[in-house]
């Protein structure tokens, strides 16, 4: 008799071998997924690529090719520019116009922005209130900043003339010697501010606007609940929460005013002409780098002024970095 073997199938007879306790092999990733964390790592690499290519071709590169010339004698139609190492800013320092531009500039920059922030930040607390026809109010202050300035400025050249202009004969109605605007150093820093206040005002008071119009209302009527009336709320919350708003207006007011070129050159009563009155009474630091530049054809020495004008403004904007960054840990400590 043959009896069968009971022996188990070959399948059972096989032991299979425990890899790690939980662990599976991963499937290994398709091209679909490669694709998609390529994707979520470069592409906002590849979306603002094209702002850097931009500026490095017109803003970067031409700023760096203008420290190099400075470092040369370099005429407008020079094809073999000596090397003067720092010359140029020696003679730069040592000039006597130079601080007359950069006193006419700071003047005219305190006499126009100090008065414009201050009526910005009232007119953007009169827009803010419930005034009827309130979007046309808003268009209506943005007007000045839209017109064209060559045409303001020759208005205003107009209304400040000596002669005939029109601010002249207001101060005769009003008993008061006329004022001869442009020869007169003072007045003329004070005719061009007017200028910049008239274009700049509305467009300050439009940020300062929306900054208002950002404050959480729940402030204004806990306040309003604890007895404060419409002054006080305006000094104790209002102001104090506009102070991020009001340090980024002042600072783009300065870099502005420090580059301020148009309304000085029309304001000159002499026709193309860069001197900015015949004693440089009202010239700033941008006309004196056109007259070097275009008059005197140095672009050496226009290449320092240019870039001693740039350090200034750096200077002003880590000033700026390191208010806001004082004003910010101020108001987390609080």
């Amino acid at each position: 008799m043959t009896g069968s073997s009971p022996a188990p199938a070959a399948a059972e007879a096989e032991t299979v071998t425990p890899g790690p306790a939980g662990a599976t092999a991963p499937p290994r990733p398709g091209w679909r997924d490669r694709l998609s964390r390529w994707d979520v790592r470069y592409s906002p690499y590849l979306y603002v690529a094209p702002f850097f290519v931009i500026f490095g071709i017109v803003g970067l590169f031409p700023l760096l090719y203008t420290a190099f010339v400075s470092f040369f004698e370099w005429d407008l139609i020079d094809d073999d520019p000596a090397f003067a190492g720092l010359d140029n800013y020696v003679q730069l320092f040592g000039d006597p116009q130079f601080w007359t531009t950069l006193t006419n500039t700071v003047s005219i920059f305190l006499l126009s922005s100090v008065p414009q922030i201050v009526i910005a930040v009232l007119l953007a607390a009169l827009l803010n209130t419930r005034v009827r026809f309130a979007t046309g109010w808003r268009v209506g202050v943005l007007m000045p900043y839209v017109a064209s300035l060559v045409a303001l400025g020759i208005i205003f050249a107009n209304l400040f003339g000596p002669q005939y202009g029109l601010v002249n004969g207001l101060l005769e109605l009003l008993g008061l010697d006329r004022v001869d605007w442009q020869a007169d150093r003072f007045a003329s820093h004070v005719a061009i501010a007017v200028m910049v206040n008239w274009r700049w005002t509305g467009y300050n008071a439009l940020i300062v606007l929306a900054a208002m119009q950002a404050i959480p209302k729940e402030v204004h009527e806990a306040a309003v609940v604890d007895g404060a009336g419409p002054v006080r709320r305006f000094v104790s919350v209002t102001l104090p929460m506009l102070r991020p708003t009001l340090i980024f207006v002042v600072i783009t007011s300065t870099i502005g005013g420090l580059q301020i070129f148009t309304e000085p050159k029309l304001f000159d009563a002499m026709p193309g002409s860069n001197n900015g009155g015949s004693t440089h009474q009202f010239q700033t630091i941008t006309l004196y780098m056109y007259q070097a530049a275009f008059e005197r054809e140095d672009l050496g020495y226009a290449s320092a002024i240019a870039w001693v004008l740039f350090v200034i403004i750096i200077g002003i904007a880590l000033i700026n970095f390191f208010l806001t960054k004082r004003i910010a840990s101020t108001g987390e400590d609080r």
